[in-house]
């Protein structure tokens, strides 16, 4: 099992969700407002008068072979407005019963 955590501009939230339909990925736990700045190239997203504009981040548990599509589709997003940039990061995940 994996973990993909997403962090991205607050107008990918729609585009975000048809990609994780499109997927079969059904669960996820999403935040609506969260701040940050890339690390390289991209615009701040603080909300404030300056820098209004906010993310969102996304967290996703999902199998191994989902890893891939997911990040394929992420990237295509990612490519359509770099500027606004979306993110994502995956680590190894233990589920417990």
């Amino acid at each position: 099992m994996k973990g993909v955590f997403i962090s991205f501009y607050q107008a990918f939230y729609e585009e975000l969700v048809e990609v994780l339909d499109k997927l079969e990925i059904r669960g996820f736990t999403f935040w609506e407002e969260v701040q940050g700045r890339g690390s390289e190239t991209g615009e701040p997203h603080y909300g404030t008068h300056a820098w209004p504009t906010l993310n969102s981040a996304m967290l996703v548990f999902l199998p191994e072979e989902k890893v891939e599509p997911l990040f394929d589709e992420i990237h295509r997003l990612d490519e359509s407005a770099p500027l606004q940039g979306i993110r994502a990061f995956v680590w190894n995940v233990d589920e417990r019963k």
